[in-house]
């Protein structure tokens, strides 16, 4: 097993611990506007006006107004802690940027008014075959082809220079001046924010995951609301 394989299985063993974790604690906090003395699951179905109903209502309410506030503070403060980390130059990120989408495809969204895309085919092209991007990260690419079913495509910035610069860099597009924008993805050592995805990457788990339970919460208890709304 390569060390990038090493850190990929431990990210998803790490998640699967602090989803556990997020999940007990909505839930406590779910039981904690339980009606006294009412007994009966949060997933139940209950009759409109219903005291289960309402305390579904008070559910949806709390995660909408309380929790959901509190996921997007923690999420400004740790953008926030970015502008503490700067590029360092590696290139790594210029050499190569990975996407589900064909070039094809890519086009065809930036057409169709894909800000992303947009951005993205404006300064990326992409390469002859994977065996040249392979050059670049073969231990990122192998550790794709092994755990990624669908298929991923690897594009490169022309405007970067022999000296690993950007012949263009004060005109650069968002998508590379907030690069790394996600906290939970592989960056190697030589870049300048990897110190900052590594502090981050707990926080940033939990509230992922708390996103994905509300989520789940809501969706559940919709479904089972007697007409489909509380």
């Amino acid at each position: 097993m390569s060390e990038l394989e090493h850190t990929v299985n431990k990210m998803k063993q790490k998640y699967r611990e602090i989803f556990m974790k997020s999940s007990d604690a909505i839930k406590a906090r779910v039981e904690g506007i339980r009606p006294m003395g009412f007994e009966g699951d949060i997933f139940d179905k209950f009759e409109v006006n219903s005291i289960g109903a309402k305390w579904q209502a008070a559910t949806i309410e709390m995660f909408e107004k309380d929790i959901s506030k509190e996921i997007y503070r923690k999420w400004q403060e740790i953008l926030k802690f970015r502008e503490n980390f700067e590029c360092k130059g590696c290139a790594t990120c210029c050499n190569l940027a990975c996407s589900e989408f064909s070039p094809e495809e890519l086009k065809k969204r930036a057409k169709n008014g894909d800000k992303f895309a947009k951005q993205f085919t404006s300064i990326f092209v992409p390469y002859e075959s994977r065996e040249e991007a392979k050059k670049i990260y073969p231990q990122y690419i192998d550790l794709l082809d092994e755990s990624v079913d669908e298929p991923v495509y690897f594009y490169h910035c022309p405007k970067l220079t022999n000296c690993k610069r950007c012949s263009d860099y004060e005109n650069r597009p968002d998508i590379c001046r907030h690069f790394p924008d996600n906290p939970l993805c592989i960056l190697p050592e030589s870049c300048g924010f990897y110190e900052w995805r590594n502090d981050v990457e707990p926080i940033v788990m939990m509230l992922h995951a708390m996103v994905e339970i509300i989520e789940y919460y809501k969706e559940k208890i919709e479904k089972n609301s007697v007409d489909g709304r509380l």
